[in-house]
């Protein structure tokens, strides 16, 4: 009986490590870190509007401050608006949405951070992606595609007549408001040189650094811009490099983190062929002067944002836009050498119109993670988020 029994257990092994090699599965599928998720909720004030592209930030006395594009009734509209949210119970509860910045055309993405000094700093850039919707909307019959009702028509070109020709084409840009009192006033907004998502980080030496796009040219630099007066003022610091093959024009939606190491780990959303639709990886010894060629990492989603832990690993966080549709997240312990296999933060998605995550890390080390979804039932896109812990 106990031949057999060695014999049956030779078997099992045999066939478990076979269906391994089958599906492709290394042994980091098997074990490391593990996101267990304790609540998700929809945290929008206002679901008559359209949510997109958020950033949450924790000051330095615990506050979290949420920036995202509000006002709006799609995902490309004129409409948009930066508005923010501010928590200080760890995101329990949310304040009423402020409007922080409401120019003329569409304002999108947002970034919030804090610098040493204590200001807070948010981006944003403009857009008029908008317009080719209305004229096709302007030229279309009744019931033919492109189409709007009279009501929604008329909404549209009102706000599109705002200003001239000439002055939206003279707007759009990468824009920044500054705030040196808490958020309680902003100043007018600046030009920031470049654009990402989640906006600029803050480097140990005090310095500001932006590693972005510039917005809407043939020849948009991807690069990073530096402030080393809390922001006030930017100037371009270093260019991405271009990976052989690659189109630099296909680089999108940067963002970076400072490793305890002092290396600096940006990433960046692809749409070159080769990769596409990946994360790419450059880095920089030397503050931001130098960066290598920007490789893959294995990683399928988009857009990141990067978060130094407390432990002093790396979190990135990006959205998955194929089923399961939703958020994950990975873990680098060798400052970002090398990044584990992906941590479901949510995969209950209705589809691709969802992400932009970002994660802050709570005095208690529980993980907060905010992004956007239009979610089933829903008209409009709303802010989601998840608080959640790591287990190895």
């Amino acid at each position: 009986m106990t031949g057999e029994f060695t014999r049956r257990r030779m078997l099992q092994t045999a066939g478990i490590l076979a269906l391994a090699m089958v599906w492709g599965l290394s042994n980091s599928a098997f074990a490391g870190p593990k996101a267990v998720v304790e609540s998700t909720e929809v945290i929008s004030k206002t679901p008559e509007y359209y949510h997109g592209w958020p950033t949450l930030a924790r000051r330095a006395d615990g506050e979290l401050l949420l920036v995202y594009s509000g006002g709006r009734e799609h995902h490309v509209c004129p409409f948009g608006r930066v508005e923010l949210m501010r928590s200080h119970d760890g995101g329990k509860t949310w304040s009423w949405p402020r409007v922080v910045l409401d120019g003329p055309i569409d304002d999108r993405d947002a970034g919030v951070v804090e610098t040493a000094d204590g200001s807070i700093l948010i981006t944003t850039f403009t857009s008029l992606a908008y317009e080719p919707i209305l004229k096709r909307a302007l030229a279309a019959k009744p019931g033919e595609a492109g189409a709007m009702s009279a009501e929604k028509l008329a909404r549209w070109q009102a706000a599109h007549e705002r200003i001239s020709d000439a002055q939206r084409k003279n707007d759009i840009g990468r824009w920044m408001v500054r705030s040196d009192d808490g958020g309680v006033t902003f100043s007018a907004r600046t030009n920031c040189l470049v654009d990402s998502p989640h906006g600029p980080i803050l480097l140990s030496d005090g310095r500001l650094l932006y590693p972005g796009k510039e917005v809407l040219k043939p020849d948009a630099r991807v690069a990073v811009a530096e402030s080393t007066d809390d922001g006030k003022s930017w100037k371009f610091l270093s260019d991405i490099p271009t990976r052989p093959g690659d189109d630099p024009q296909n680089y999108h939606e940067l963002h970076g983190v400072e490793a305890v190491d002092g290396t600096i780990i940006v990433q960046i959303r692809n749409h070159n062929k080769t990769n596409h639709r990946e994360t790419l990886q450059c880095e920089s010894s030397d503050g931001g002067k130098t960066w290598t060629v920007p490789h893959t990492i294995g990683v399928w989603g988009l857009p990141s944002h990067l978060l130094r832990l407390k432990d002093g690993r790396l979190l990135m966080t990006y959205g998955y836009r194929r089923k399961p549709y939703g958020n994950q997240a990975r873990i680098s312990s060798d400052n970002g050498q090398t990044w584990s296999e992906p941590m479901t933060i949510s995969a209950d998605g209705l589809g691709g119109d969802l992400g932009y995550p970002s994660t802050v890390e709570l005095d208690d080390g529980t993980l907060l993670t905010v992004w956007y979804e239009l979610m089933k039932g829903s008209p409009n896109a709303v802010l989601r988020q998840a608080r959640w812990s790591i287990t190895d």
